[in-house]
């Protein structure tokens, strides 16, 4: 038996090699930084994993709880639907819902016209946001990933579907929404009752959510997050007809394999020993590690020399050679300071408070 066991261990990551996907990448959500890949950085088709974009850009743009009207461009969807007819009206809200849980292209089209005015203005949105979250690989021409009638597509890489799941897991509301395994929907006329399409949400404990897809041209793309044990990583698979098992068997060999290491605590920095009390961060930074990589961590502390602004330098944190990420340092207030008594210095020091 314990041989059997280790030749498991031996070997899974070798078994972790075989995933199908055409491109794929393994991020880990604390970080950044990517765990796994195979053609991470390859441009391919995504899909309707677009409508993760989507979905934040309707969520740092629109009202909730605003109705649409449903008008007369929704006669232009096609594929995958929720089945909104003209003059319904329906709430932002409803219409994420049927969004990512449906992957309604017509929902997708109702969320353009109602928070943007027109599908243009808010595919620029989309590419903006892009830009600004660094998917230098990515390049939109709708919202809801069907190929053009030119042939045009939307196109992105793993790594940069990964950067932006990464990013829209920090919406609670985004959370909530990829979570839902049901959900239903009233509307001036009907009800509708909606189950997700991400299967893993049912068959896989530790799911927190995702975006299915597919065309002809794309094939199967998924991106999906997962956490135990406080452990968060992300998946994206591009062209993989074997996505769910993929995404499933990638997460297991994070979850045994790394484990969440705190490197810079926000509670107890210590950047000047002489005045241990003068900097600090806003957030603690964590990583995923193996337990080899925990040994090959380098923490720099770089201040600006005789700066008199509250934000004075960064902390650096290195894996080996490589730049893992980085915390920007604060100086406190001086009247700050000096509002903490000895006693409240003492115990912070002797507590880490």
């Amino acid at each position: 038996m314990k041989k059997l066991l280790f030749l498991i261990l031996l070997f899974f990551p070798l078994m972790v090699n075989a995933v199908s996907a055409e491109a794929y990448a393994v991020m880990d959500y604390d970080s950044g930084r990517i765990l796994m890949s195979k053609n991470e950085n390859r441009e391919k088709l995504i899909a309707s994993t677009t409508k993760i974009m989507t979905a934040i850009i309707a969520l740092e743009k629109g009202d909730l709880n605003s109705v649409r009207t449903v008008g007369e461009e929704v006669l232009k969807a096609y594929g995958s639907a929720i089945y909104i007819e003209m003059n319904e009206k329906i709430t932002l809200k409803d219409l994420l819902y049927g969004l990512m849980l449906r992957s309604g292209n017509d929902a997708a089209i109702e969320i353009a016209y109602h928070v943007s005015g027109d599908m243009e203005s808010f595919v620029e949105a989309m590419n903006e946001k892009a830009y600004e979250l660094g998917m230098s690989h990515t390049k939109f021409y709708n919202n809801h990933g069907l190929e053009e009638e030119d042939g045009m597509g939307n196109t992105s890489t793993a790594y940069d579907m990964a950067l932006l799941m990464r990013y829209a897991l920090r919406n609670d509301m985004f959370r909530e929404i990829i979570g839902t395994k049901n959900y239903t929907a009233k509307t001036n006329t009907k009800t509708y009752v909606w189950h997700n399409k991400n299967k893993l949400l049912g068959s896989y404990e530790y799911q927190i959510g995702g975006k299915t897809g597919f065309t002809e041209k794309a094939r199967r793309t998924l991106v999906t997050a997962s956490s135990k044990d406080d452990k968060t990583c992300i998946v994206v698979t591009l062209n993989d007809g074997n996505d769910f098992e993929d995404h499933k068997d990638l997460c297991e060999s994070v979850f045994a394999n790394y484990e969440r290491v705190l490197l810079v605590d926000k509670d107890s920095l210590v950047v000047d020993s002489n005045d241990p009390d003068k900097y600090y961060v806003k957030e603690s930074y964590y990583a995923l590690l193996t337990e080899e990589e925990k040994s090959q961590i380098r923490i720099t502390y770089d201040l600006h020399a005789d700066s008199k602004e509250e934000e004075v330098g960064v902390v650096q944190i290195y894996l080996d050679d490589d730049l893992l990420g980085t915390e920007k340092i604060y100086q406190k207030k001086e009247e700050s300071l000096a509002k903490e008594g000895f006693l409240q210095k003492f115990f912070r020091w002797l507590f880490g408070w």
